[in-house]
């Protein structure tokens, strides 16, 4: 396939709302407890288009990948990650992690000096990728999972 990041187009908040539903609707069952059964697919769509920034990588047309970035505690200058997902068919190759570089510049851009995300402790695949990025456990828990932070 040659190198595949030259057949996507990173934007911004690009996509509508019935495209990031789509895109969520297509990722649930990648992902380890499916989003369908911890949330409304449609409400969650409509929350991440609101208020989240979203750093979106595009492929003929259709939304490929998504990471949604907070960065509203300026207190605390901490951003928070609520959600990353790729297409299946598009895991694996460097799409999440490219996405993720790019909410790294946003965020220290907008004054933000780390970044938290939790993430479900039997995701494997989603934990390396994480500490491979330099998130470290923080040591707290929730029933879904366990947070990780980025020191920009």
């Amino acid at each position: 396939m040659g190198d595949t990041a030259l057949v996507w187009q990173y934007w911004n908040n690009k996509a509508t709302a019935a495209e990031l539903l789509a895109h969520l609707q297509q990722c649930d069952a990648a992902f380890v407890a499916t989003l369908v059964r911890r949330t409304d697919l449609p409400a969650y769509a409509d929350k991440l288009m609101r208020y989240a920034e979203r750093f979106e990588a595009w492929t003929g047309g259709q939304l490929a990948g998504v990471v949604a970035l907070y960065c509203n505690s300026t207190q605390t200058r901490q951003a928070y990650i609520s959600h990353v997902s790729t297409l299946p068919t598009w895991q694996g190759q460097g799409m999440a992690k490219a996405l993720l570089q790019r909410a790294y510049t946003h965020a220290r851009m907008v004054g933000m000096t780390h970044i938290q995300l939790e993430v479900a402790t039997d995701n494997f695949v989603a934990l390396r990728l994480y500490q491979q990025q330099g998130f470290a456990a923080t040591g707290q828990t929730t029933h879904t999972g366990q947070h990780l932070r980025l020191t920009l």
